[in-house]
């Protein structure tokens, strides 16, 4: 976790309005992401998401981003 909150590298699962569906490279956690962003995402791609660090207890687990940015090289934890 950074001063300003987490980090997540995480590949597309699937897109809805207002969020998308990542599993987390490093740990394989599905997390629902919520962000305006997620309609310029598509499911395979891989993502580097910013949040604060809170994830709720709900299965799957709910985060808010504050950013969201492609990764153009491989996916890594």
């Amino acid at each position: 976790m950074t001063a300003s909150g987490a980090t997540m590298c995480a590949r597309v699962s699937c897109v809805c309005p207002g969020c998308m569906r990542v599993r987390d490279v490093c740990t394989g956690q599905e997390v629902v992401v919520l962000s305006e962003q997620a309609c310029c995402f598509a499911p395979g791609e891989c993502v580097c998401i910013h949040f604060s660090g809170a994830m709720t207890m709900s299965l799957p687990p709910q985060i808010s981003a504050q950013c969201i940015h492609r990764i153009h090289a491989r996916c890594c934890c």
